[in-house]
């Protein structure tokens, strides 16, 4: 049997984490959340790809690229979150289970971030969690 394969896609300023607000995000960077994924990945058997981009087509075109080798995606769109439908259409034409994670509450934020156009396209959405919800995430892609 293949072993899975989960691609984890960071958007927009996710790579200043630790260094960006971190009342909100805290002080984790991307590359500190990226280990602990991983580390997790390697004790369910699952490998993992990471990607982060501040350009929506290249997050598009890593979305599509997926459709040949991944068994999921855990996607953080940033803020495209609350206006890409390009987003939301790329993940909608791939035939792979989504989940969208947000390390914020979302809901509890301004009024502009509590909106998700990406989100209906997706199997789930996991927010206000920290880190732990690419975890969370990743745990239930390798049930899928």
């Amino acid at each position: 049997m293949k072993r899975k394969k989960i691609l984890i896609i960071n958007g927009p300023n996710l790579n200043m984490l630790g260094l960006r607000e971190p009342e909100i995000y805290g002080y984790e960077t991307l590359e500190d959340i990226c280990n602990k994924i991983k580390k997790r990945a390697d004790e369910l058997n699952v490998e993992t790809e990471f990607y982060q981009s501040n350009i929506e087509g290249e997050i598009i075109n890593a979305i599509h690229r997926s459709i040949n080798d991944c068994s999921g995606i855990i996607i953080n769109p940033g803020a495209y979150t609350h206006y890409s439908y390009a987003i939301h259409d790329a993940i909608s034409s791939i035939k792979l289970p989504v989940i969208e994670v947000h390390i914020s509450n979302i809901h509890k934020r301004e009024e502009y971030r509590r909106r998700s156009v990406t989100a209906p396209a997706c199997v789930g959405q996991i927010c206000g969690l920290g880190s732990n919800g690419y975890i969370y995430a990743l745990e239930e892609l390798c049930h899928e």
